[in-house]
């Protein structure tokens, strides 16, 4: 039997290694799972080895791509989250943003309805707190203000959560939600306080360089809590915020001067109203500004810094002392100052003294006046 001087190669179904993502072996990969049948008399074509895309030139071009592959890469590397934000108000929704914004899941409840703006920024908002907690989130983020705080944790059914979840908060007080989380919570719950020192407005322009301060108060000794812990502060760590380390205690004593008394001198300042002027000057400017932003926040929050930090009453006693030093000390030389005019004169008798002439003071010859 004559046979045809041309021979289909009928090639197997096979599946192919993933290969580097630079070279692809295409042949020597199919060969690696495929066995090719032969006709009888007939060998087997040759097999060519071709590297794609190995000659093409390095350019500016192709490394931008590629590190925008990376990029990709550490993103699906990245954890991603279930956050629940309890206390969705104007705070809550700013950190909402940037927490949808890097993938993870968030979830929200206040006592507010903001089912609105919750899906405005692609968050699922939960009227009741039961359905919340029976989502399991892995993070239960406590973003209410301080005088709510402890109502607010008392009235969620914790009992409903998974018993590793982490709780933290972002309260401008730190000592105060750390003994609540610790008395209100099971031993098996996770704790981290944290506080960003920065807000909707001077943060506008983003989180980069701005201090972040965090106390891992409870964590347990196990990876994945650790990994999960990690994973929520590295939120604050992937927009470039300065990370703080340091104890409540800490946080707390260095907010009284850095929070509590600029929100003091704003506040004392606005009861002057105060007003720019055709000749306002730079420091000047800088003092409205701050009775701007201050005012800006509610006077809750300027109540709670007072009532739950210890070191603010200190503060307050301290600004009350300076300002009597300062008022002393501007009454002590006006009155030098009068003093001067009024009993000082060169060249002059001192007006308090008396002058008396020796006659006045004859007795001997005591003559009545007719």
């Amino acid at each position: 039997m004559e046979m045809s001087s041309f021979v289909r190669l009928h090639h197997l179904p096979c599946r192919r290694p993933h290969a580097p993502t630079n070279v692809r072996f295409r042949a020597a990969a199919a060969t690696a799972t495929c066995r090719w049948p032969r006709l009888p008399g007939v060998a087997a074509p040759p097999i060519r080895l071709r590297a794609t895309g190995a000659a093409r030139q390095f350019d500016e071009h192709e490394s931008s791509s590629s590190r925008g592959v990376k990029e990709e890469e550490e993103d699906k590397q990245q954890p991603r989250l279930k956050i629940a934000v309890v206390g969705f108000g104007n705070y809550g929704q700013f950190l909402a943003r940037t927490l949808v914004a890097q993938g993870h899941t968030v979830l929200a409840h206040s006592r507010s309805d903001y089912s609105a703006p919750a899906a405005s920024i692609g968050a699922r908002f939960f009227p009741d707190p039961h359905d919340l907690c029976e989502c399991h989130p892995d993070v239960v983020l406590l973003a209410t203000s301080i005088l709510s705080a402890e109502a607010v944790v008392r009235s969620l059914p914790v009992h409903r959560l998974r018993r590793d979840t982490l709780f933290a908060d972002v309260l401008s007080v730190k000592e105060f939600p750390k003994n609540l989380l610790l008395g209100a919570l099971p031993e098996e719950f996770d704790i981290i306080c944290t506080h960003p020192m920065f807000g909707p407005e001077s943060a506008r322009d983003g989180w980069a360089g701005l201090p972040f301060v965090f106390d891992r108060v409870r964590v347990g000794d196990c990876p994945a809590r650790r990994a999960r812990a990690e994973a929520f502060l590295d939120v604050f760590a992937r927009e470039g915020c300065r990370m703080v380390e340091m104890s409540c205690a800490e946080h707390d004593a260095h907010a009284a001067e850095t929070q509590f008394l600029t929100h003091t001198v704003g506040r004392t300042l606005a009861l002057l109203e105060l007003q720019p002027t055709p000749i306002s000057t730079k420091g000047y400017e800088t003092l409205l500004r701050l009775v701007d932003n201050t005012c800006s926040d509610s006077f809750d929050l300027y109540n709670g810094l007072f009532m739950y930090n210890k070191n603010a009453t200190e503060l307050l006693h301290r600004l009350e002392w300076a300002m009597d030093a300062v008022k002393k000390r501007l009454f002590d030389g006006l009155h030098d100052v009068l003093r001067k005019q009024l009993f000082d004169f060169e060249g002059s008798a001192d007006p308090t003294e008396v002058v008396v002439d020796d006659d006045d003071l004859d007795t001997d010859n005591d003559e009545s006046v007719e």
